[in-house]
């Protein structure tokens, strides 16, 4: 099966999950406020997923096929939503793993990304949505600033701002998603 009809049946898999686990929510009475301020009348709760032993299954082989064309070293969580889906996708294909907070701790270490990534390796960032794409972009740039190279950000959903694809673009990193 070509590519393009690989995506697209992953993109209604994965719109049909979303749908069965009751993950998106309309509430145009009351609309939800993202982490970025904006609201939306939409919202995509994909934390459920990870309950669901077979929707996991199911999600993260869509990611692993979305993920195949691309060589990186490591498999890069976002905090928190991304790291159980780093880290099922990272044991998938043997590979390390780490994550990256929005910010240093305040204690210890004070690491802002937990795992090893050595500089010169390169990693795939992993999120389960994007809105505005402003905490991915932010995590990609704690990750740039160690000169380690950012392959792309991987989502399971996005609200698809016209916005965060301009932001993407500008900052030269792929952002590859189930297409909506």
């Amino acid at each position: 099966m070509e590519s393009s009809k690989i995506e697209m049946k992953n993109a209604r898999e994965i719109a049909s999950i979303l749908l069965e686990h009751k993950a998106v929510e309309l509430n145009p009475d009351k609309p939800f406020t993202f982490s970025s301020g904006l609201s939306s009348p939409i919202y995509c709760d994909n934390r459920i997923l990870i309950s669901d032993p077979g929707a996991r299954i199911r999600v993260c082989q869509a990611f692993l096929q979305m993920l195949e064309p691309l060589s990186f070293d490591v498999v890069c969580g976002v905090a928190t939503a991304g790291i159980a889906w780093a880290s099922w996708i990272a044991q998938a294909l043997g590979k390390p793993m780490a994550y990256v907070r929005s910010s240093s701790k305040e204690h210890g270490k004070q690491n802002q990304i937990e795992g090893r990534i050595q500089k010169g390796q390169s990693v795939v960032l992993i999120e389960d949505l994007i809105s505005t794409g402003g905490s991915s972009l932010k995590a990609a740039q704690s990750i740039l600033d160690q000169e380690i190279d950012v392959q792309a950000i991987a989502s399971i959903f996005t609200y698809g701002f016209a916005s965060s694809v301009k932001l993407f673009e500008k900052q030269g990193i792929l952002f590859i998603r189930f297409p909506t």
